[in-house]
C-alpha cells in the first residue's frame, strides 16, 4: 500500500526535473523570462510532488524493519546497501540542490541556479539506480552468499547487486516510464489552459517540450519493457505465464492481445485458459526468446517441471513444485542440523550439513511453501495490468504524435486532460506487474512473503493499515488540491 501510494508522486518529479532544466537552460541561453517564468511554474509543481514523495519514501524504508524484520535480518546486509548509498548520496544531493532550485530564484546566479536544476534531476535518477536495484535483486538474487552460521545472506559483490541485466532493466523502465507520464501531465495540465484561453504561449511551448520528451521517451521504455519480457522468461518464467494466463506452455507460444479469462480454469484441470480471445501467432515466443518457434513453459509445466534447451543446445530439466518443496525442507533442516553441530562443536558435522545446505540453498524458499497454488501469482490481476500498462503507453504515445502534428482543437485539449489520469493508472499498473507478478516471493524462490514477515499482532497490523490508509489518502487530497490551485492561479506574467 505504501508503495503504490509513494510510486503516484515519484514519477512525476523524474521527468518533469529534466523538462524544468531543458527550459531553464533556454532562459540562461536567451535571457528571455519567458522561459524562466516557465520554468518556475512548472517548478512548483515538482516541489509538491517531491515533498510527499520524500514523505512516504521515508515511511516505506522504515517499515522494512517494522513490518518485514525476517527479510530485515535474511538480506539487510545486501538489501541495505543501496538503499544506504541512495540517503547518504543521491538524496542528499538532490534535497541540496533542490532548495537551490526552489528558493533560490534571483538569490543566486543564473548559472548556479541552472546546475542546481540539473543536479536535482540527475539526483532524482540517481536515487532511483540505488532504489530500483534493491527491488531488481528482490526479483533476481544475485552477488551475494549465505552464511549458515549467521543465517543472513552476505554481500560478495556489489557490482552484480547493481548491475545485473534485471536491475539495468528495471532502471530503465521504470525511469522512462516515468518520463512518460511527467509528459502527459505536462500536457494535460497546458491542454487545460488552452481549453480556457488563458497563457496561450506558455501552454504551446509546454506542449511542445511535453510531446518531444514523451515521444523519445515512449520509445525507449517499450524498448526497456521488450528486453524487460526476456528477463522475466529467463529468471521468472511463472510471473511470465501469469502475465499471460497460460497454463499449457508450448512451442511457438501466442500472445494475446485481448481476452476473458475462464475463472473456472486451475493448473490441475483441462479447462480452457480463456473464455475470449484475441491472439497473435508466436508472439510470445518472439518477445521472451526471440524465436519463433521456441518454447515458453506455462503454469502447469512449472508446477509439473519441463524441459528446456540453453542458449548452446544443451537440454537440461526444471524440478517441480513437489522436488523444488522437498529439495527447500532438506535446506531447512540441513540449517538447523548446523547449528545443532555449531552448538556441540562437530566441525565435521558443520562441514558436512554445510555442504547439504548449499547443495539445496537455490530452493530454500520453497521449504516454506505448502501446495503448488501457493507458487501462483494473482493471474487476473497480471493478465489485467500487464495490458492496461501497454495499451496505455501506446496511447499516449500517439497523442504525443498528434498535439505536435496537428492543429489544436478543443477535442484534443480534453482527451489530454482525460490522460492524465490514465497515466497514473498506467505506472501503477506497471508497479503491480513487478510486485505482484513476483509473489508468493518476497525474495525469489529464497524467501516467500509469509516468512519476510515481522512477529506483530494481526491486529496491530490492521491498525496501522488503516491509520497510514487515511494518512496517505489525506496526503494525496492535499497534493492534488495544492496542485489545482497552483494551476488556477497560473505561471507569473505570461499570458
Amino acid at each position: 500500500m505504501t508503495a503504490l501510494y509513494h510510486f503516484l508522486f515519484v514519477p512525476l518529479t523524474l521527468g518533469l526535473s529534466f523538462m524544468i532544466a531543458y527550459m531553464e537552460s533556454k532562459y540562461v541561453a536567451t535571457g528571455n523570462d519567458f522561459w524562466k517564468h516557465t520554468a518556475r511554474f512548472w517548478s512548483r509543481i515538482f516541489a509538491i510532488n517531491f515533498a510527499c514523495g520524500v514523505a512516504t519514501g521515508i515511511i516505506l524504508e522504515f517499515e522494512f524493519g517494522t513490518n518485514w524484520s525476517n527479510f530485515s535480518w535474511f538480506v539487510g546486509d545486501i538489501f541495505g546497501a543501496p538503499l544506504a548509498i541512495e540517503g547518504i548520496v543521491a538524496f542528499f544531493l538532490e534535497s541540496t540542490f533542490f532548495a537551490v532550485m526552489f528558493f533560490g530564484w534571483d538569490k543566486v546566479g543564473k548559472r548556479f541556479h541552472l546546475a542546481s536544476t540539473w543536479l536535482t534531476a540527475i539526483g532524482a535518477v540517481i536515487s532511483a539506480v540505488w532504489i530500483l536495484s534493491a527491488n531488481a535483486w528482490m526479483q533476481y538474487p544475485a552477488g551475494m552468499e549465505f552464511n549458515p552460521a549467521t543465517a543472513r545472506n552476505e554481500l560478495v559483490s556489489f557490482s552484480q547487486v547493481i548491475f545485473s541485466p534485471v536491475a539495468m532493466t528495471k532502471f530503465a523502465h521504470s525511469v522512462t516510464g516515468s518520463f512518460v507520464l511527467s509528459a502527459v501531465v505536462v500536457i494535460g495540465i497546458s491542454g487545460w489552459y488552452l481549453l480556457k484561453k488563458r497563457n496561450t504561449l506558455f501552454a504551446k511551448r509546454s506542449i511542445q517540450v511535453a510531446a518531444v520528451f514523451g515521444i523519445i521517451s515512449s520509445v525507449l521504455a517499450l524498448a526497456a519493457g521488450d528486453r524487460s519480457a526476456q528477463d522475466v522468461a529467463k529468471y521468472q518464467p511463472m510471473k511470465l505465464a501469469a502475465i499471460e494466463g497460460l497454463y499449457d506452455g508450448g512451442n511457438g507460444a501466442s500472445m494475446v492481445g485481448v481476452g476473458i479469462l475462464n475463472p473456472s480454469k486451475r493448473y490441475d484441470n483441462d479447462e480452457k485458459e480463456y473464455l475470449f480471445d484475441v491472439s497473435v501467432p508466436k508472439l510470445l515466443s518472439v518477445l521472451a526468446f526471440r524465436d519463433p518457434d521456441s518454447f515458453v513453459p506455462g503454469i502447469t509445466d512449472i508446477i509439473d517441471g519441463y524441459q528446456y534447451k540453453d542458449e548452446d543446445g544443451n537440454v537440461f530439466n526444471t524440478l517441480s513444485f513437489e522436488e523444488k518443496k522437498e529439495s527447500g525442507k532438506i535446506a531447512r533442516q540441513a540449517l538447523a542440523d548446523y547449528h545443532a553441530a555449531s552448538l556441540a562443536k562437530d566441525q565435521a558435522a558443520m562441514d558436512y550439513t554445510a555442504t547439504v545446505l548449499d547443495l539445496n540453498y537455490p530452493n530454500f524458499g520453497y521449504g516454506f511453501l505448502d501446495k503448488p497454488e501457493d507458487s501462483i501469482p494473482n493471474i487476473p490481476m497480471n493478465f489485467i495490468a500487464f495490458r492496461a500498462m501497454v495499451y496505455l503507453c501506446c496511447l499516449f504515445f500517439l497523442l504525443f504524435i498528434l498535439v505536435l502534428a496537428m492543429k489544436w482543437r478543443n477535442w484534443l485539449g480534453i482527451v489530454s486532460i482525460i490522460c492524465v489520469p490514465l497515466s497514473y493508472i498506467m505506472i501503477e499498473c506497471g508497479w503491480i506487474v513487478a510486485e505482484v507478478g513476483r509473489q508468493p516471493w518476497a525474495i525469489q524462490d529464497l524467501m516467500p512473503v509469509n516468512a519476510a514477515v515481522t512477529s506483530a499482532s494481526v491486529a496491530s497490523v490492521n491498525t496501522t493499515i488503516i491509520i497510514f490508509a487515511v494518512l496517505f489518502t489525506v496526503m494525496l487530497a492535499a497534493n492534488i488540491t495544492i496542485m489545482l490551485r497552483s494551476v488556477k492561479l497560473g505561471p507569473e506574467v505570461i499570458k
